[in-house]
């Protein structure tokens, strides 16, 4: 039986997935093949020999060691899309938020307390209204930078609000740039989106390339008195940059879900404690698509959305079926098939996928995979991890 140990709170949906096809899910193991997180952040320590392969429900994987998971030969897997929706409508309100000072008010008017009457109430209200008075967004302009799963959903909720949608992703993949409507204009450059937008919306991912993207010298670009909304994640933004921007005027307002000490008393910028991805539906499907993922490598050595492996799927067969993990370099493939050949191991399927540096390897045999054989091909140089699975039903 494979074990899955849980960190933080996993929606029951998503173990389900993985308790019906009778795989252990506890919080308290010693050691198990597979980690389901959220936030947990793995240390090292974590990496035990036992285990194969982690995921998180989430989109993003900051909190997972990649480069060592993927030299120890374990699996990373995230759910990119899973919670699009739920940060979508977060930056809906943002950006009403962004155009209207909905806050104030609301403050406004707690302001007044218990004890006035209706009259004083009404009169207090039809007086001090106008100091609130915002903008429509109808026919102003939406910068969306990154146009993935979350991004390309932003960009049509603002088409959808009248707005103009213009984005930029330099790195968009095809199945992406299916997704977004015609009518959003692709702009060449970062600069060119920053100088015309009303209003920009982060929704990229955080590497090195993206960190501090926001700074002081990409905010000089910026539309005088436009907002800046960061839903993606928080370095991505230089918030001591921003904090002088908003203070000399060049942005009217910040609207972030990451909370940064030096900006949470600042009159123009609002933040939300991490709600991104806080919604019912946004958990369970993170879980149940990180479960999913998870019960099907498990089970028959397929990969889908891993962030450091390749993407390989394939269909049930009978047999007995063995994974190895390789460096990709020349000749790998030759001698683990060299070593099949010597031991008159008929190779029923071969699947060969490659990313960068790493390729994975689903070898379907006629007979069972014996201790001799998996040790003759851990024993290949470029070879860092093999698997051996159940026959197959």
């Amino acid at each position: 039986m494979f074990r899955v140990k849980t960190h933080n709170s996993i929606a029951e949906k998503g173990l389900e997935q993985l308790q019906e096809a009778s795989i252990e899910v506890a919080s308290e193991l010693d050691t198990a093949d597979a980690l389901l997180i959220r936030s947990y952040p793995v240390s090292l320590d974590d990496l035990q020999p036992s285990l194969q392969a982690i995921a998180r429900a989430g989109a993003g994987t900051n909190n997972v060691p990649v480069q060592e998971c993927t030299e120890r030969g374990v699996v990373v897997f995230n759910t990119p899309g899973a919670n699009a929706n739920s940060v979508k409508e977060l930056v809906l309100a943002a950006l009403l938020l962004s155009s209207r000072d909905i806050l104030g008010g609301v403050n406004y008017v707690r302001s007044l307390g218990p004890s006035a009457s209706i009259e004083e109430v009404n009169k207090l209200v039809e007086a001090q209204k106008k100091q609130f008075k915002g903008q429509e967004l109808i026919g102003k302009t939406l910068g969306v930078v990154g146009l993935g799963s979350i991004g390309a959903l932003v960009a049509r909720a603002g088409l959808d609000l009248g707005m103009q949608v213009v984005g930029y992703d330099p790195a968009i993949s095809v199945e992406a740039a299916w997704s977004i409507p015609s009518k959003v204009k692709r702009m060449q450059d970062v600069t060119s989106l920053f100088e015309t937008a009303d209003f920009i919306s982060l929704h990229v991912p955080l590497v090195p390339e993206t960190k501090s993207m926001i700074n002081a010298e990409t905010l000089k670009k910026f539309k005088k008195g436009s907002a800046l909304l960061n839903f993606s994640r928080e370095p991505i933004v230089d918030s001591a940059a921003v904090a002088e921007a908003l203070d000399q005027g060049a942005l009217s307002l910040f609207v972030s879900d990451f909370p940064v000490p030096g900006l949470l008393q600042h009159e123009r910028a609002i933040f939300t404690p991490h709600l991104g991805a806080s919604t019912m539906e946004a958990e369970e499907n993170c879980a149940m698509m990180a479960a999913v993922q998870l019960r099907d490598f498990l089970l028959n050595g397929s990969i889908v959305n891993s962030v450091n492996f390749p993407s390989v799927s394939s269909s049930t067969l009978e047999g007995f079926r063995m994974t190895v993990s390789n460096h990709n370099v020349p000749g790998a493939l030759g001698r683990i098939t060299a070593i099949l050949a010597e031991r008159n191991i008929n190779v029923l399927d071969l699947t060969n996928k490659s990313r960068g540096d790493l390729a994975y390897n689903l070898i379907d045999v006629s007979e069972p995979v014996q201790e001799e054989l998996v040790k003759a091909i851990s024993d290949i140089e470029s070879v860092t991890r093999v698997r051996v699975l159940p026959p197959f039903n």
